[in-house]
């Protein structure tokens, strides 16, 4: 049996002003996208459309607000609406955790969109760019979740499993006597950060390393995201949960469902359609 660390959520004080491990789990992600960026533009088939490093840094910057604002308006109008609209001012507090990843998603789709206009790029070739960059940035959000206690895992089937954890109830203060959750249950942060996160990016590193049709690679990250969630999703106590047909399906599984229906149309497309080529961008 294993007790959840409790950390300190807060990473460095200086003086009113805090520093939490969750935001700078966000950090870390946002640098760890320029160095894979980095190294993905010297790939022989991506360096030949043309990319620079000058095209991550202005990425960056336009991922850096699709993720967070539609990754906090997700955890708004996905998950607890009930809540956040009855404490608005809640919202703006991003450092106590809570950001979807689906709004996330759809976040940084919408913010690509607009920086392909802005840049002259085709848009698919901006999300190919782009996919094999964000698991690893996904998984430091998850341990920054871990950190903060948040997403608890269901309770184990078996009492016995050697990583089962005693997982503090953050309804009350961590400090000097944590209350804890009823039962042992799976670390589910830690199961989203390790399938969700580092096998997805592994899988579709390698997968991205050759060229590859036109939205086959943005469609493979959303098919292997949409699976993998769908997987570890049975280990998190679900924000709500539904039975369909006899099924129950979580609300991260309600949301990844679309995604993994969409990578498959998406990636029928990119394989059967004859498409233009890409040719380098001249600026």
């Amino acid at each position: 049996m294993l007790i959840h660390p409790m950390p300190d959520p807060i990473a460095l004080q200086l003086g009113p002003v805090a520093i939490h491990w969750y935001g700078l789990m966000y950090v870390l992600a946002f640098a760890m996208f320029i160095a894979l960026g980095r190294v993905r533009i010297k790939q022989p088939h991506i360096a030949a459309q043309g990319w620079k490093k000058e095209d991550l840094d202005d990425m960056l910057f336009y991922g850096m607000l699709g993720v967070v604002i539609g990754g906090r308006m997700g955890e708004v109008l996905f998950y607890r609406p009930g809540y956040f609209f009855a404490n608005p001012i809640e919202i703006l507090k991003v450092w106590h955790g809570g950001m979807s990843f689906h709004g996330g998603f759809l976040g940084v789709l919408l913010a690509m969109a607009v920086w392909a206009r802005k840049s002259g790029r085709n848009l698919l070739d901006v999300y190919d760019f782009i996919a094999p960059l964000v698991p690893l940035g996904y998984a430091a959000g998850r341990l920054g979740n871990f950190i903060n206690a948040e997403l608890p895992g269901r309770v184990v089937s078996d009492q016995t499993l050697p990583w089962a954890m005693l997982w503090p109830d953050t309804n009350y203060p961590l400090w000097p006597n944590p209350v804890f959750l009823q039962g042992l249950r799976h670390p589910s942060p830690l199961y989203q950060l390790l399938i969700d996160g580092l096998l997805v990016f592994a899988i579709l590193w390698l997968y991205a390393r050759k060229e590859r049709p036109r939205l086959a690679v943005g469609a493979m990250y959303t098919l292997l995201y949409g699976c993998a969630r769908t997987f570890t999703e049975n280990y998190r106590t679900p924000d709500w949960e539904r039975v369909i047909a006899g099924i129950p399906i979580t609300s991260g599984q309600a949301l990844s469902l679309p995604m993994i229906v969409g990578a498959l149309a998406m990636l029928a497309w990119a394989y059967t359609i004859k498409q233009k080529g890409r040719a380098p961008i001249r600026r």
